[in-house]
């Protein structure tokens, strides 16, 4: 031990203990501030599978494969920071004696290869991270770029951290090996032992390597310490936790049902609720859960959901990834006004921080950086004007499609947060788009949106060559309740998409009852919308109703059938949350599975192109891909897969209400779903939704006015297709016509109109 390496080895001392300090007081520092959100019980357990969850996650990288060309390379350094961490401690011994190494495994010609692997590793998983970086910039893409609004800074400091570390990491066993102080077998080192040719053999050399890889960590934990909002660099640590309570317990992503309305870790009871001491929604940061706080501070900005989002590209003012980071630099600036007992009313009025309840009640406002203070002030979801974190137009832009949740490799869970902010502005501050008080109001008076009467709600059976069965109060020996939906009732090209399927059920002898006028929207569109309240009113209403009709049936005989994807999500996934548990199918599945049986056979084939849109709501919501493809195939025609499918699909834009909500800013998003199935020159595009169908349909129109397509492409349901190979080519129900000749939706006010005309 020389005078080199007792000088680096002080040094390195003196540095440890200032790093780690200040480290371990940033990570109790970030504990307190994500413990500042509300409590949420629904993340304890179960143990044992949100363990094996995360443990599948991070090691076979799971998430993070969604984007194949930069999985291999993040699996390289994440194990090399993983694995690595036992090298960097090893740095301390080599520092103060360059032939020191671990007891036992450090003379393992094994360890020296996992060595030899983590280097390489992480030196090129880094570089290549990089790369990718300077090949995705916005600078070059704009929006098209993931990593718009992302910290750079943060991300290439990170990045050159880990490419040292991985070039300290080959030095020292090169060096050693130079030195003659380790002598391994080539086939462990057969990159080290080639360059230790190169070198001098000096053991200095060693010590040198040592404190270059020992400092650089220190670095890395000093600044980010210093910047707790470093999500690029804390996600390192954050993410296990992220991923071990994420929402699912068995796995799955926050889709779905959505989450319930939440206050003090207790579903709320709306009927009971007190305005004074419950929360309503998200109307404040700290009204997020800590989960929600722990989301936010795990995002590392990589821009997954960004780029899959629909508003983002079709320029609307929404990127999940800024909505995220731009609430976690909100919550960490807010964070110690909150820690010191801050806390404002609904309206607006000082709670907390007052002398009376305090004795430091000085001391405590003295500790408060007068910056905290002014956050303090700020609305959460407010317009520019007033400083909002939230602005409205990034609230109301969200299709709620889940593309974000879907693609995020840390699980956060955007689509939940939205709603909860939503829900606070629709139900405390009575604050949201024109459009949707015409719908909530023929929901509430109608029990549909349309404001149609409950009595036309069996109109599109009146036709048909065979009599429909009504639900009379005896379920009799019908094995499924068809669900038509209101838009399936009301809407036209959606009655053909019900007439379709009630035709291929009578068909296949499949006994089945419809509801009739008994009949109610199911609120997907109200909760999406963040009306808890009307959504709960009508689906208590209809478990109500349909609990009556399945009464004395066991709960694996209560079967329903949908054509609408939003009902078959908020049927099966959200009604069990109101004591409705049934077994609903969605109508792609049950003709799939009749074709299978050959209670339907297929006898004339389609002989046309055609490419399939999936709905969001069956698609990533809830993982039906292959049941409508399927049954494509099975009615002969040939099908063009669109570049963005499965669970990479476009959204159609009419999901989150935004059906009854108009697009004023960027491009329309039905419009850009429809470019992009047309350019795989189809002569129909298939959906299984109805929402989907109209969004489509009005697109296809728009652009054959505006002759860049000609007029045979058509917008169908699959069952459409399927019927038309069941029935040997008959006759066909007239083509679709579209929203701008036929009305559909809530009417606009005037005003909206105008705009719109603009």
């Amino acid at each position: 031990m020389g005078a080199l390496q007792l000088t680096l080895g002080a040094i390195g001392v003196a540095a440890s203990a200032y790093a780690w300090g200040i480290f371990v007081a940033g990570v109790v520092r970030m504990v307190r501030i994500i413990r500042l959100g509300q409590p949420d019980a629904t993340r304890n357990g179960p143990v044992w599978p949100r363990l094996r969850t995360l443990v599948v996650e991070f090691v076979a990288h799971t998430r993070m494969a969604k984007l194949r060309k930069v999985a291999p390379w993040h699996w390289m350094v994440m194990w090399g920071f993983l694995i690595g961490s036992a090298v960097l401690f090893e740095a301390y011994g080599e520092v103060f004696y360059p032939g020191f190494h671990w007891p036992v495994i450090g003379t393992w010609s094994a360890w020296a290869l996992l060595i030899e692997l983590l280097g390489i590793g992480t030196v090129v998983g880094g570089v290549a991270l990089a790369v990718i970086r300077q090949l995705n910039h916005p600078r070059r893409a704009d929006r098209v770029s993931r990593f718009a609004g992302s910290d750079f800074k943060a991300a290439y400091f990170v990045e050159a951290v880990v490419i040292v570390e991985g070039l300290g990491i080959l030095g020292v066993k090169a060096f050693k090996q130079a030195s003659g102080l380790e002598d391994p077998p080539l086939w462990s080192s057969f990159v080290t032992a080639p360059l230790s040719e190169l070198l001098p053999a000096s053991p200095d050399w060693v010590s040198v390597m040592a404190f270059v890889k020992l400092v650089t960590a220190l670095i890395w934990l000093a600044v980010v310490a210093k910047n707790l909002t470093m999500g690029v660099a804390w996600h390192r640590f954050s993410a296990f936790f992220n991923i071990y309570f994420k929402r699912e317990d068995d796995g799955g992503v926050a889709l779905g049902a959505l989450r319930p309305m939440m206050s003090g870790g207790k579903v709320l009871d709306l009927e009971e609720a007190d305005p004074d001491t419950d929360v309503f929604g998200v109307g404040k940061v700290e009204d997020f859960t800590w989960k929600g706080w722990l989301d936010f501070s795990t995002c590392t900005e990589c821009g997954r959901c960004q780029s899959q989002c629909p508003a983002w590209n079709t320029g609307k003012p929404l990127s999940p990834k800024l909505m995220i980071t731009q609430l976690r630099d909100h919550a960490y600036a807010k964070a110690p006004y909150l820690l010191a007992g801050g806390r404002r009313d609904m309206a607006g009025d000082e709670v907390g921080l007052v002398e009376d309840k305090y004795e430091d009640y000085k001391k405590r406002l003295e500790s408060i950086d007068v910056l905290a203070m002014a956050e303090a002030e700020r609305p959460l979801v407010g317009e520019a004007g007033e400083l909002g974190v939230i602005d409205p137009e990034v609230l109301w832009s969200c299709t709620t499609c889940g593309a974000c949740v879907e693609q995020c490799p840390v699980d956060i869970e955007h689509v939940d947060h939205i709603v909860d902010m939503r829900r606070y502005q629709v139900l405390i501050e009575s604050n949201f788009p024109s459009e949707l008080g015409g719908m909530f109001k023929n929901l509430e008076n109608k029990g549909n949106p349309w404001g149609q009467n409950a009595k036309d709600r069996l109109a599109w059976a009146d036709d048909l060559d065979f009599e429909v069965p009504v639900f009379d109060g005896e379920l009799g020996d019908a094995e499924y309740l068809f669900w038509v939906g209101c838009a399936g009732a009301f809407e036209d090209r959606a009655k053909k998409t019900t007439r379709a399927v009630a035709e291929l059920l009578h068909t296949a002898g499949v006994r089945y009852t419809v509801l009739g006028p008994e009949e109610s929207c199911t609120g997907d569109p109200a909760r999406r919308a963040g009306n808890e309240f009307l959504f709960q009113m009508l689906a208590q209403q209809n478990v109500e109703v349909l609990n009556s009709v399945f009464e004395g049936r066991e709960p694996g005989r209560r079967k329903v059938v949908v054509t609408c994807a939003h009902c078959f999500n908020t049927l099966a996934n959200e009604y069990p949350q109101v004591g409705g548990q049934y077994e609903v199918v969605h109508h792609t599945q049950l003709l799939n599975r009749l074709v299978r049986e050959r209670r339907l056979v297929p006898v004339a084939e389609i002989a046309e192109d055609v490419t399939y849109h999936d709905p969001c709501y069956i698609g990533r919501h809830n993982k039906i891909y292959e049941a409508p493809r399927e049954l494509i195939g099975a009615s002969g025609a040939t099908l063009r897969e669109m570049p963005r499918n499965s669970d990479k699909a476009m959204c159609c834009g009419a999901g989150g209400a935004r059906m009854w909500m108009e697009e004023r800013i960027g491009k329309r998003i039905n419009l850009d779903r429809v470019d992009e199935a047309l350019g795989t020159a189809p002569s129909k595009i298939a959906t299984g939704c109805p929402f989907c169908r109209v969004m489509l349909t009005d697109g296809v129109t728009a652009r054959q006015n505006e002759k860049v397509v000609g007029g045979g492409v058509e917008v169908v349901d699959v069952a459409q297709l399927l019927l038309t190979a069941v029935r040997r080519g008959q006759a066909q129900e007239r083509a679709d016509v579209p929203t701008d000749e036929s009305s559909t939706g809530t009417p606009l006010p005037d005003g909206d109109k105008a705009a719109t005309k603009d």
